[in-house]
């Protein structure tokens, strides 16, 4: 498989990456939903790079070179429908892969995670600890979970960010209850079609209806939380998708 490593398209074997894509060490990365070899909000992912990278005192190649990377990968390696990640090592190396993507169309049924969990704002790697979420909850029978933190508040998926349905309002945790401010979350924030509001576990049984979303996923309808089925919104799901898709590029 053909990698772009620190501005060459290399093949994957040749550099310091596992065999899925993951550059070894630890740092930060993003992952990016493309179609038809264009990546969505790539401009804002590589700004929240570069936010995480300032503040946890990484370097990271200027943007250009990040998308002209990018631009030279999709080319080699071109994807219908695609699954771009970039990582960024404190060693002040970067890895981009392109690998085919599937879309999750079913809706999922969730539980919350039994432990509280300490979140990030900075999405970093290795991710082994978020994805063990998501394994523990597909082995007690669930297809994701929802994570609470040590002060008691719901705040997001194994590895997605999510918005609730309450007294008529959508909402999604505020950052300062310790998750990361995604990129479809921030689109929504900005367009005003979610507000942000801490959600104390115990208002669970107030959630009418729920979406994770992330760059990937977009919106991805939760179907009930600890077998408690919830309303499916159709329509809100597909003015998320439309939304995300306004701004597919740059």
């Amino acid at each position: 498989m053909k990698v772009m490593y620190n501005g060459e398209l290399r093949n994957i074997i040749d550099v310091p990456a596992s065999s899925d894509g993951w550059l070894a060490g630890e740092g930060i990365f993003e992952t990016i939903k493309s179609v038809g070899n264009k990546a969505f909000s790539l401009g804002r992912h590589i700004a929240r790079a570069q936010k995480s990278a300032n503040e946890l005192g990484l370097m990271l190649p200027t943007a250009e070179q990040i998308s002209q990377g990018v631009d030279t990968l999709f080319a080699a390696v071109p994807q219908g429908l695609g699954m771009l990640r970039i990582s960024f090592d404190n060693q002040g190396n970067w890895l981009a892969v392109h690998m085919p993507y599937i879309e999750q169309s079913k809706s999922c049924d969730v539980r919350i995670h039994p432990q509280p969990v300490t979140g990030d704002v900075h999405k970093r790697f290795p991710y082994h600890n978020r994805i063990e979420i998501l394994e523990q909850a597909r082995t007690a029978g669930f297809d994701d979970a929802i994570t609470v933190n040590t002060a008691g508040n719901i705040t997001e998926g194994s590895v997605t960010n999510l918005i609730a349905y309450i007294d008529g309002r959508w909402i999604t945790p505020p950052v300062s209850d310790l998750l990361l401010p995604g990129i479809i979350r921030d689109l929504l924030i900005e367009n005003e079609l979610v507000a942000i509001e801490s959600i104390p576990a115990d208002r669970l049984s107030e959630i009418t209806s729920a979406f994770f979303i992330s760059s990937l996923r977009l919106a991805h309808a939760i179907s009930s939380i600890d077998s408690r089925p919830l309303h499916l919104s159709h329509a809100f799901g597909e003015e998320i998708k439309a939304l995300a898709h306004k701004y597919s590029v740059g």
